[in-house]
């Protein structure tokens, strides 16, 4: 069955709306994801009367656990993980509504268990057949979990309700995964029902890009090749794989980070004003980047990306292992944990610019940001001064974990001199709002509750990025092994004279 449209945002930004009565039914609901980022979310949704009334979670997981026994694991993680801390009575009133469906992902059985407590739900707290799944699993379940939901007539909601799915990255290992992925989701479900999330999009500074862009007469008429040198985005981990090397070999930071994330901060950064803000008009514009990006020849992947892997080294005063000493990495591993690279969008607006973008893990800081340099005056006729140290205007976004805007731009030193150098505007979420902005999974659990697909990612985008990433992977068959860079540093050499070569260099953090 395919959804009507919805349109929320046509005259405007989202008006603060409740979802309609739902069961929410979470597929690997004894994993790290449900315990530490989906249930303290929802508990925070609930918190602040965001949920609606009846609210109902099932957790399907193989594991041989009771209602009571997966409520109180779930209350420990709450107390642990909420950002707006824990209330007793709000946590008792919110576990009335959780219960557990004990299965393994191929059971026939389990789906049709699941689909009598979900027909139950209905009559008991009035959740009126609207259902959405979750799956909070590893990739190699989404198949099977989507046949058996559709085998068990799960697809559709009895009660004329509405039926929705969210499929956790990674959407494919390459271009040819994810279209079989995504022809066995489409064989089950209408991709008006397919909610593919990227945490990433759910940040608030992430979100704030399109309004700063689009909402300020000042900056949209300069984001353009004419006035923009060249743009950086990165993301920088200080943590390592984190007893995931058996995910991250098959992975590498690639597939973890590059395909979905960054590719979704530079789709935002260079995408053109969509005619309104609503979900295909924003999500349309996204893709035509995409379209717009030349893909690099296996050739040329030597000469535009570099690939690196972390060493023994220090983090913080501590001495950390290398990725080959990791839990779970297999001897003579050659996932990449390191990966910069250059790509172009090659319209009219962005012909010429360059866009670096880089993450790794095991640098010396967590931070992401989206960095806009300016290209420098055309007469520099302060430049002479011994004192004078003009650098170029750049315009930084700061996705976590400090979030805001700054504008770094010149300044004349006080004094009888003519000293010139480079001061910033910063401007912080928190001390601007004086609140604390919501989780990201919090705001996109809500819009897909209440079926507003802006922040989610369409199908045809997923097939363009892979359609980028994966002759980049087939270069790289062929290619060197990942240069070693000692934990705690900011990358391997080669990184820095791969931006040296073109006279630029990496932002410091």
């Amino acid at each position: 069955m395919t959804e009507p449209t919805v349109n929320p945002l046509r005259s405007g930004m989202r008006m603060q709306r409740t979802p309609e009565p739902c069961t929410m039914v979470i597929f690997g609901a004894t994993g790290d994801l449900t315990h530490r980022k989906l249930v303290p979310g929802l508990y925070n949704l609930q918190r602040e009367r965001l949920l609606p009334p009846g609210f109902s979670v099932i957790g399907f997981a193989r594991r041989d656990w009771s209602d009571d026994y997966f409520r109180q694991t779930l209350v420990e993680d709450v107390q642990e993980f909420s950002r707006s801390g824990f209330e007793e009575p709000l946590w008792q009133s919110f576990a009335e509504g959780i219960s557990y469906n004990r299965s393994s992902f191929d059971d026939p059985a389990g789906y049709q268990a699941l689909a009598e407590k979900l027909n139950a739900l209905d009559a008991e707290r009035g959740t009126s057949g609207n259902r959405l799944f979750y799956l909070a699993t590893g990739p190699e379940s989404f198949t099977t979990i989507i046949q058996q939901l559709g085998a068990a007539g799960l697809r559709q909601s009895p009660g004329g309700g509405w039926t929705r799915i969210i499929i956790e990255k990674p959407f494919g290992r390459d271009m040819a995964s994810a279209r079989e992925l995504d022809a066995e989701v489409h064989k089950v479900f209408d991709e008006s029902q397919v909610y593919r999330i990227d945490h990433y999009l759910g940040k608030e500074t992430v979100q704030n890009l399109l309004v700063f862009r689009f909402a300020n007469g000042i900056f949209e008429p300069v984001w353009n090749r004419r006035y923009v040198d060249h743009v950086q985005i990165t993301v920088a981990e200080a943590v390592g794989v984190e007893g995931r090397g058996n995910y991250y070999e098959q992975a590498g930071a690639i597939r973890d980070m590059v395909q979905n994330h960054l590719m979704q901060l530079l789709t935002l950064t260079a995408m053109e004003p969509p005619g309104f803000y609503e979900a295909n008009s924003v999500r349309d514009e996204k893709v035509k980047v995409l379209r717009a990006m030349r893909p690099l020849a296996p050739d040329e992947v030597a000469k535009y990306t570099v690939r690196g892997q972390y060493t023994a080294g220090t983090q913080a005063g501590k001495p950390v292992p290398g990725y080959l000493e990791e839990a779970g990495v297999p001897a003579g591993a050659h996932a990449e944990t390191y990966v910069a690279m250059q790509m172009f969008v090659e319209n009219w607006r962005w012909a010429g610019v360059p866009f670096y973008l880089r993450t790794g893990k095991r640098l010396p800081k967590r931070a992401s940001e989206i960095a806009i340099q300016f290209r420098s005056a055309p007469l520099m006729i302060f430049d002479q001064g011994p004192l004078n140290d003009i650098e170029p205007n750049v315009l930084t976004i700061k996705v976590q974990p400090d979030e805001g805007i700054s504008l770094k731009f010149e300044s004349k030193v006080p004094g009888q001199l003519t000293q010139i150098r480079p001061v910033t505007m910063d401007f912080r979420y928190n001390a601007a709002f004086g609140v604390e902005s919501p989780e990201a999974y919090e705001r996109l659990l809500l819009d897909a509750m209440l079926g507003d697909s802006t922040l989610f990612t369409r199908s045809d985008e997923v097939d363009a990025s892979w359609s980028l990433i994966t002759p980049i992977l087939a270069g790289w068959q062929n290619a060197p092994p990942p240069e070693p860079y000692a934990a705690g540093s900011w990358g391997p050499r080669a990184a820095d004279e791969f931006l040296a070569r073109a006279g630029r260099e990496w932002r410091r953090l």
